[in-house]
């Protein structure tokens, strides 16, 4: 068993109680090992690089994934009240939503479908990827070390394919749906904090747009808006004496497609902070309140925002947002932390092994994923901790002059905080000498010969 920092220790102890004793010390080591592995993270690489390759009840570790008892869901309500508490304990609580395609291959992969690949696709050109689509609601807060925004994963759901409910001989459950689950989810978790959830306009859709306006605590939606959506006036209200259902949409208004080519619209400019990753950004902008509606549906009230380059460098872009009496600026501000899920996306791939895992029961591929996005929220919590003590460590080069941490570096530095809790919180006095077991430093001398 490793020796945790004191405050780490903390950190895994709020998870300890939703697992029996048994189970509690293999998903113990299991997340260590998740976090010491490079490259893939298999659960024969974490027995490997904790110093279990000679286990003979290695399938045990395997169980606390396709069989073990225990729940994501209660997991995620853990994770995310311990984010709230270290990063935003009080004030508007900023969600982002977003999918992504798992490319996995295999026939006993049940769940999986063929999408268009967000990655590699362009407007020009179509790439298809057969995968596993997952759903993730992550909280966008600023962390105070690293000066920047971080989307830490919470909540992920997995969206199986059309094909997927045919053979199960179920109805289909689209995208949207599955979005409505996790954020209804949310809202019973927290009942009184405002919610903000920013998202592409794979979300613009006037049903879940409805549900979410119409709770007793509206959850407030931030997506992209398409051009030519039908937009009305607010309905008037009914005259007295006036007989038969109330009307839902007033005179029609031009759609946004019109007013950006406009001659006479006037334009703002104004300029937004973090922009895509630059510091300022100077845009033009013009908003109104307007009722999104569609024939059979319920009718939306929504502030729409237009957003042009004045030097022309993107086309006209459209917001929506779901509460007309928030402040153009503040959508903007809450819109734009929407493209730090990319970078979490790539990051979780990159060091933390998505897509390389090799589960094939329905159980293990629906938990190992959510738990390794999960991951990426769990060391920056435990990164947190050592940045009240000491600086970040960055790591540079000439060609590559980094100015604030990265999760790189966040993960560096919670390896070796853990390493030097295990091996040397007994060491002797002397700062120059260090031994270390040849059973515990194998497992290590390994991991470095054969890092992908």
């Amino acid at each position: 068993m490793f020796t945790l920092p004191p405050d780490y220790s903390t950190i895994f102890d709020l998870f300890k109680p939703h697992f029996s004793n048994r189970i509690w010390s293999r998903v113990r080591l299991l997340v260590l090992g998740a976090i010491f592995t490079p490259g893939q993270r298999t659960v024969a690489a974490i027995l490997r690089i904790t110093g279990l390759s000679q286990e003979t009840h290695f399938q045990n570790y395997h169980r606390v994934l396709n069989r073990a008892v225990w729940s994501s869901l209660v997991l995620s309500r853990v994770l995310l009240m311990v984010l709230l508490a270290t990063f935003l304990p009080t004030g508007t609580v900023v969600l982002g939503m977003d999918d992504t395609i798992e490319r996995r291959r295999g026939a006993q992969i049940r769940a999986k479908g063929i999408y268009r690949d967000p990655v590699r696709s362009s407007q020009s050109h179509f790439v298809k990827a057969s995968g596993l689509r997952w759903l993730s609601l992550m909280l966008l807060v600023e962390i105070s070390w690293a000066k920047a925004v971080w989307a830490l994963p919470f909540l992920t759901a997995l969206c199986p394919s059309e094909r997927y409910y045919q053979e199960q001989g179920r109805e289909h459950k689209p995208l949207t749906a599955w979005a409505a689950w996790l954020l209804l989810q949310v809202r019973r978790w927290l009942p009184l904090r405002p919610l903000v959830v920013v998202a592409d306009n794979s979300f613009a859709v006037i049903e879940l747009l409805a549900q979410m306006a119409g709770l007793p605590l509206p959850i407030t939606m931030i997506v992209r808006f398409r051009l030519d959506a039908a937009l009305y006036e607010p309905a008037p209200l009914p005259q007295p004496g006036q007989k038969g259902r109330p009307r839902k949409k007033g005179q029609r208004l031009p759609t946004l497609e019109q007013v950006a080519a406009d001659a006479n619209t006037q334009w703002q400019t104004v300029t937004i902070p973090n922009w895509y990753g630059q510091p300022n950004r100077e845009v033009e902008i013009v908003s109104d309140t307007a009722v999104w509606y569609h024939s059979g549906k319920p009718a939306v009230p929504i502030r729409w925002v237009l957003i042009r380059d004045p030097q022309g460098k993107f086309q006209t872009q459209a917001l929506l947002s779901t509460d007309p009496t928030l402040e153009v600026r503040q959508i903007l501000i809450w819109f734009v932390r929407r493209w730090r899920m990319e970078v979490t996306f790539h990051e979780v791939r990159t060091h933390l092994g998505v897509e390389t895992q090799r589960q094939w029961s329905d159980a293990a591929i629906a938990r190992t994923t959510p738990t390794l996005l999960g991951l990426f929220s769990l060391v920056t919590l435990l990164a947190h901790q050592s940045a009240k003590q000491q600086q970040l460590p960055i790591r540079q080069a000439a060609w590559y002059p980094k100015q604030t941490p990265t999760f790189s570096d966040a993960l560096a530095l919670v390896r070796r905080q853990i390493w030097q809790s295990h091996h040397f919180s007994i060491s002797t006095p002397q700062g120059d000498i260090r031994k270390i077991p040849v059973s515990e430093i194998q497992p290590w001398l390994d991991a470095l010969c054969y890092t992908p």
